[in-house]
């Protein structure tokens, strides 16, 4: 049995919130893509330190986890769901485009959301082809615009967050400022104004 599958069951047979903490960093730690199905399955164990020490370890195997990701985003359990978006937008690959604009507008979940709006600005948009480029930043501009008029003040902290990577990472920046003045003009919350003026800086 190779190391990989002892640090495996390990995770199975945890029999405690902090054996499982504990077999999770390690697995997390192995850094062996053979890992990325348990790791992606802590996500439903209702452990939050597990979870997160799972999203670390996906996030180091970086591309590789993402088509599993995306296979297996839980429709049933939002918490394990919020926590394969944060995966996913720290990877930051393209591909996860699709399920990004979708969550960040529609999940009824605010921490799905949030995640999905942070890493829909941060995608890494340079991997790809110019073709699809273009079209790809203007469905991350439409979507975060959007959701930066929603009624949760946080969903519109987030979509700000998104917009200012954007702005950074394609030629958007004048639709950004423009929404951005709007804000500043008329958006009631203290937090998301000040949100804005960090953006701008």
């Amino acid at each position: 049995m190779t190391d990989t599958q002892q640090l495996i069951r390990a995770v199975a047979e945890a029999d405690s919130p902090a054996r499982m903490i504990a077999a999770v960093q390690k697995l997390a730690d192995a850094k062996d893509e053979a890992a990325i199905p348990t790791l992606i399955a802590v996500f439903g164990y209702n452990n939050p330190a597990a979870a997160v020490a799972a999203v670390t370890g996906l996030t180091q195997l970086g591309e590789a986890s993402v088509p599993q990701l995306l296979a297996q985003i839980d429709d049933y359990n939002y918490g394990a769901r919020a926590y394969s978006i944060r995966a996913l937008a720290a990877i930051a690959d393209p591909r996860a485009l699709d399920i990004l604009l979708a969550s960040a507008a529609t999940d009824f979940a605010p921490s799905v959301r949030r995640a999905a709006a942070k890493g829909l600005g941060n995608l890494r948009f340079a991997k790809l082809p110019v073709s699809e480029r273009q079209t790809a930043q203007a469905k991350a501009l439409e979507t975060l615009l959007f959701i930066s008029q929603d009624a949760d003040w946080s969903i519109r902290y987030a979509a700000v967050v998104g917009l200012e990577a954007l702005a950074k990472n394609s030629d958007l920046q004048q639709p950004i400022q423009a929404r951005f003045a709007e804000i500043l003009a008329f958006d009631p919350e203290n937090a998301i104004r000040a949100r804005v003026q960090l953006a701008q800086k």
